[in-house]
């Protein structure tokens, strides 16, 4: 299998780093003509779920091929040269930001590995919450692993499974692990598909000149003309080979609890996402917002470009006009911030700049998805006050963060969190605005179209709101009882 060699890591800057940050997309063909051009284009559209990698593997005439880089797609894969080095009619590809695993090429993805029955690619889109326990009892067994990314367990379980046949293998590796998953895998005759048993993570089927496609979102299938199917169910297994789509169910039934920031943060305005237009939600959410919280303005501006859609619905919800205050400047790279004290001061204002003309003399509405360390927050509200705005009320358009991740979206620690360490007025004081509103647990589930949070069977994945977790965090525990014993022995 071929990979690039480059271990250049890309320089990264501050500018994002009050924001929840992507966390993968996966996108997989069988039996295309150039399945490599049309993955990359796939991954064009998954660009916003992972910005710090991609690769790409495909299949050709009993070879794999790989090309795995850090950076961006159209940096790597617009070039034909690059494609020309991935022949075949099936293809897995990857787009990463790094949750579990350093940014290094050797836990770039796909990853792939020579099993005993053929070659085996594997990307993932999530979090394994006991991969690092299962990593542990691996490399006691002997195992050597590569990567430090939480995939490459998976390829591990496969390769010692005892079974016969490579799905039978693949599934009894799923039932070691825990956590939250999407996977693409490509053998030589077969694309699978999986989901993890309480559909947390998304991965939806697509259909293109009679063949089908794979995909973290819908909009990866928009790109290439491909009509949606249906999304992949919780626990589902899709086998797509020769024979068409075969559909295998494993896992006991679970009701399903997709993660509720695919529809406030994560998931393209464009997508489709069980059913319900993301856009068309973000919207209700602010909508749901001015119902909750009424206040006396003269303008309503979103910060960009997250939220947007919100501020509208806030708008139209309210009556206060729309209008954009902010200016944000799509040419800021994420190469170009120099790492330097003076130029971070001043990142936010290259990245967003106010609109003078819209917010001098107003009463400013901001509306933002979501607030994390609140760092950014700070440096927006002066932005208005700066640019002559008389008051500014900050308001949410989702529930505080009081918890962190452990599903594959990369959040500080709890005591990091803004909202976990200060009470509301202590938040307002702190970023400096006249007000400052979330919206509620109960606001966000009736955005959805339910009456509210069932606290028996929640539909949403919606720990970092309420500190409820739906699966075992098992390294997690493992590290408390770790930093117990450490304090018992200093004791």
């Amino acid at each position: 299998m071929q990979q690039d060699s480059s271990l250049t890591e890309p320089m990264t800057d501050d500018l994002d780093g009050d924001r929840l940050r992507e966390y993968c997309g996966v996108f997989g063909v069988f039996d295309f003509p150039e399945a490599a051009a049309i993955t990359a284009l796939g991954l064009h559209a998954l660009q916003h779920r992972g910005q710090e990698a991609a690769g790409i593997v495909s299949f050709d005439n009993g070879r794999f091929h790989g090309e795995r880089r850090l950076g961006l797609v159209g940096d790597h894969f617009s070039k034909e040269s690059t494609i020309r080095r991935l022949p075949g009619a099936a293809a897995v590809g990857h787009v990463r930001y790094a949750t579990t695993g350093e940014t290094v090429l050797r836990n770039v993805q796909p990853l792939f590995a020579e099993l005993n029955s053929g070659g085996f690619a594997v990307a993932h889109n999530g979090n394994l919450t006991n991969a690092q326990t299962l990593r542990r009892e691996l490399i006691r067994e002997g195992a050597i692993f590569q990567s430090t990314s939480d995939t490459e367990v998976l390829l591990h379980l496969v390769a010692r499974s005892r079974k016969t046949q490579l799905i039978d293998r693949f599934i009894e590796a799923l039932r070691s692990i825990e956590g939250a998953y999407s996977l693409v895998a490509l053998t030589n005759k077969k694309l699978i598909g999986a989901r993890d048993p309480l559909g947390i993570r998304p991965l939806v089927i697509g259909e293109l000149d009679g063949k089908y496609i794979l995909a973290s979102e819908s909009c990866a299938l928009d790109i290439i003309g491909a009509r949606f199917v249906r999304d992949v169910e919780n626990g589902e297994i899709v086998v797509i080979s020769e024979n068409g789509l075969e559909s295998l169910h494993p896992f006991p039934p679970q009701p399903m609890r997709p993660c509720i920031f695919e529809y406030i943060y994560f998931a393209r305005p464009d997508s489709v996402v069980h059913g319900r237009p993301v856009y068309e939600v973000r919207k209700a959410m602010g909508a749901e917002l001015a119902r909750e919280r009424r206040i006396i303005a003269d303008v309503v501006v979103p910060v960009p470009d997250s939220g947007v859609p919100a501020a509208l619905g806030y708008s139209q919800e309210s009556g206060i006009p729309f209008e954009l205050g902010i200016i944000r400047n799509h040419y800021v790279g994420r190469t170009f911030i120099q790492p330097t004290q003076s130029v971070r001061e001043v990142g936010v204002r290259m990245k967003h700049s106010a609109n003078r003309c819209v917010v001098e003399g107003k009463r400013v509405i901001l509306i933002d998805d979501s607030i994390v360390r609140g760092t950014t927050s700070v440096k927006i509200v002066q932005m208005m006050r700066d640019a002559g705005a008389t008051e500014v009320h900050f308001l949410i358009s989702s529930p505080p963060i009081t918890n962190p991740d452990y599903y594959g979206i990369d959040t500080p620690q709890k005591d990091k969190l803004l909202a976990a360490t200060h009470t509301l007025e202590q938040m307002r004081a702190y970023i400096g605005c006249d007000s400052l509103a979330f919206l509620s647990v109960d606001g966000i589930y009736r955005s959805m179209g339910y009456e509210g949070r069932d606290p028996q069977r929640p539909q949403f994945t919606d720990h970092c709101f309420t500190g409820d977790y739906p699966t075992a965090l098992t390294d997690l525990a493992g590290e408390n009882r770790a930093q117990l014993s450490l304090l018992a022995e200093a004791s």
